[in-house]
């Protein structure tokens, strides 16, 4: 007996969304294995992984301040994947967002709420469309692969901010370490529940989300970007610039990129350090792909995903387990996801393996 894939011959509605359920089910049950591995029972490692999180106030109040970075890069990633624009450096736009507000709000220390705080968040957009507009123009001008620049970049980015933490932005009170001075009470992110640490930002997230998902459903644009990523020859014969879309995707890319840059370091963090990322233009990637390039499905896959981090840092303290917990997570998901999605073109078969004839072996034996 073998198993033997056939081709379905359309796409199959059920295992679109049944995939990513999948997925997560073989992921859950792949880190439990290797928990076990590591000596911890698989079971309550699972439960601490997933479930201990959302057990108080505070670990849902986390996973929600965790989310919105997630949920505002993954749009503008689904964004861009539906226009088959493939940008990989969404980290290098955060942390570009977070130095150009962050800069701001270092240099006006005394303004008031009213200006400086949508200052910081348009320099933060703006710097993030202005990272992500490298990476149009050469993939315009010159036809360089957009993975490749905006992947070389996200390096550049992260050198930057060490280089002004460590230099010209130092804080001259902090002992040495490689931050900058805490941000003015004007260029805070507010919070939406006072001491809960659920910040305006976890608010601003679903919002956008679901104007893209107007933009992309009920506007030409949405079309022509859709209609672009899906029938590339059709674009052309219908007239659509593909230059034009190809800036729209990045630029809307790396602004929301830039956006959640800039609400992280004003909001949880309240300064810019060297590692104001644990890597959330990246995990973003596999948040667009598990919410089906979908904004809406964006939402919640960011949730998940954002409980990953959380679930770690519960896995690391409860169970004592490495910090790479998380990443080994995220990682089995997305190739789990990868696997599932085969099911969306082929259908799994079982087929007997056939058996040679007994002429036919001995005519060759002969």
């Amino acid at each position: 007996m073998m198993l033997r894939l056939e081709p379905r011959g359309e796409r199959a509605a059920l295992w679109v969304y049944g995939a990513p359920a999948l997925a997560l089910v073989c992921t859950v049950l792949i880190t439990g294995a290797i928990f076990a591995i590591l000596g911890a029972p698989p079971v309550k490692a699972i439960e601490t992984f997933l479930l201990s999180p959302l057990d108080t106030l505070a670990g849902v109040a986390s996973v929600l301040v965790r989310s919105a970075p997630l949920i505002l890069i993954g749009i503008g990633l689904a964004l861009c994947y539906r226009a088959s624009v493939w940008n990989i450096g969404a980290d290098g736009q955060f942390t570009v967002g977070a130095i150009t507000g962050g800069g701001i709000a270092l240099n006006f220390p005394h303004a008031p709420f009213a200006l400086l705080y949508p200052a910081v968040l348009v320099a933060g957009i703006a710097g993030g469309m202005a990272y992500a507009a490298i990476v149009a123009l050469l993939k315009l001008r010159f036809n360089a692969s957009e993975i490749l620049t905006s992947l070389m970049l996200t390096y550049i980015a992260q050198l930057l901010l060490v280089w002004l933490v460590t230099g010209p932005w130092r804080d001259p009170h902090g002992f040495g370490f490689p931050q900058s001075a805490m941000f003015p009470d004007a260029a805070t992110t507010p919070d939406v529940f006072p001491g809960t640490g659920i910040h305006l930002g976890c608010l601003l997230a679903p919002l956008l989300a679901l104007l893209v998902w107007l933009l992309m459903t009920r506007s030409t644009l949405g079309f022509q970007l859709r209609v672009l990523g899906a029938a590339p020859r059709a674009a052309r014969y219908g007239g659509f610039s593909q230059a034009r879309l190809t800036w729209i995707a990045l630029l809307v890319s790396g602004g929301l990129s830039g956006l959640a840059g800039i609400i992280e370091v004003t909001g949880p963090i309240g300064q810019l350090t060297t590692s104001i990322t644990p890597g959330y233009g990246f995990t973003a990637v596999i948040v667009a792909f598990l919410g089906r390039l979908h904004p809406v499905g964006v939402i919640f896959a960011g949730l998940l995903l954002a409980l990953s981090y959380r679930g770690g840092d519960a896995a690391q303290i409860s169970l004592g387990m490495p910090n790479a917990v998380t990443g080994i997570f995220q990682g089995i998901l997305l190739f789990c996801l990868l696997g599932a999605d085969v099911l969306i073109l082929y259908r799994v078969r079982l087929r007997r393996r056939a058996r040679l004839a007994p002429v036919a072996a001995t005519e060759r034996a002969s």
